[in-house]
C-alpha cells in the first residue's frame, strides 16, 4: 500500500513537472534514461513526446521540400523578376541549394522517412503551390496544378530550368558530392 501511494505520488509529481516546467522534466527524463531508473520515468509523457519526435522530423523535410519546390516555381515562373535582378536570382540559387542540401540531410540521417517522401513530397507541393500564389498575386492557373517535376530531378544540382549555371561549380579534388552520396 505504502509502495503504491509512493508510486502514484511520483507519478503526480512528474506529470505536473511536464506541465509546469517542460525544460527540467526533460532533463530529469534524460538522466533517468541513462541512470536505468525505469522507477523514475513519466512513461505516458515520454511516450508522447517520442511519437512527436518522428513526426517533427517528418513535418521538417515537409518544409524542406515546400521551400525547395516554392524556389523552383519561382525561378520557372517569375524569370524576368530573376533576370533583371542578378541580387534575386543569387538568392534563389542559394535557397534552392541550401533546401537540396537539407532535405538529403534529413533523409539521410532518417532512412526511415524515404517510404513517406512521395506523400511529404505531393504535400509539399500544394504548400509551394499556394505560396506562390500569396507572394506572387499571380492566378492559380499560372502554375502547374501538379508537380511538374519529379522528386529526383528537384534534388539534382544539375537539374535546372534554363540555361542558367548550375548552383555550384563542378566538384574538384575528388570530395564527395551529394551524387556520390
Amino acid at each position: 500500500m505504502a509502495d503504491d501511494l509512493m508510486n502514484a505520488s511520483h507519478s503526480y509529481h512528474r506529470a505536473s513537472l511536464y506541465e509546469r516546467d517542460y525544460y527540467t522534466w526533460s532533463v530529469d527524463q534524460a538522466r533517468a534514461l541513462q541512470e536505468r531508473r525505469v522507477d523514475a520515468l513519466d512513461w505516458e509523457n515520454l511516450a508522447d513526446e517520442v511519437g512527436d519526435l518522428g513526426k517533427s522530423i517528418a513535418r521538417g523535410l515537409k518544409s524542406q521540400l515546400a521551400r525547395l519546390l516554392t524556389h523552383l516555381l519561382k525561378w520557372r515562373f517569375e524569370a524576368g523578376r530573376r533576370k533583371h535582378s542578378e541580387t534575386i536570382a543569387k538568392s534563389w540559387r542559394v535557397s534552392i541549394g541550401n533546401a537540396r542540401d537539407e532535405v538529403l540531410d534529413l533523409l539521410e540521417e532518417n532512412p526511415g522517412l524515404k517510404p513517406q517522401v512521395p506523400e511529404l513530397f505531393l504535400n509539399a507541393y500544394r504548400r509551394a503551390f499556394k505560396r506562390m500564389q500569396r507572394e506572387t498575386g499571380l492566378v492559380s492557373s499560372t502554375f502547374p496544378a501538379a508537380c511538374p517535376w519529379t522528386f529526383e530531378q528537384a534534388l539534382d544540382d544539375d537539374f535546372w530550368l534554363d540555361s542558367d549555371p548550375p548552383l555550384r561549380k563542378p566538384n574538384a579534388g575528388g570530395k564527395k558530392t551529394r551524387s556520390s552520396r
